[in-house]
């Protein structure tokens, strides 16, 4: 799947989003990169840039206080060729972007990943 595909696949997964979800979803940017970069891998104790479908730069709303506000968006990050190289065809391609956009959403929401993991949505 080119670039443009793969943007327009991860436009249709927030746009897939229930609407109640979207609404709630402020002060955010959804960027498509090829590769996590070094800074992110070592947040993440992950060696391998292969294994991070995506990742949530920011604040969670259940961490920001009276004083946030006047900030830069808050980012989601979806890293296409890792996503790509752990499909084999594009239709698992759209589904694992609609499964990381879901997941790092999560994050935006507070919901850390041991309990994505709890509730079988990691």
């Amino acid at each position: 799947m080119n670039r443009d595909a793969f943007e327009r696949a991860v436009g249709e997964a927030i746009d897939e989003l229930p609407k109640d979800v979207l609404r709630q979803i402020a002060n955010v940017a959804f960027v498509v990169e090829e590769l996590p970069d070094e800074e992110t891998l070592e947040m993440t104790e992950v060696d391998d840039p292969a294994e991070l479908f995506g990742f949530y730069h920011g604040i969670p709303l259940t961490e920001r206080t009276s004083g946030y506000g006047m900030v830069l968006p808050d980012k989601i990050s979806i890293y296409r060729q890792s996503i790509q190289q752990s499909c084999r065809n594009d239709d698992e391609v759209r589904e694992m972007i609609r499964e990381t956009v879901r997941h790092e959403i999560a994050h935006y929401f507070g919901i850390d990943d041991d309990r994505l993991e709890e509730l079988g949505r990691y």
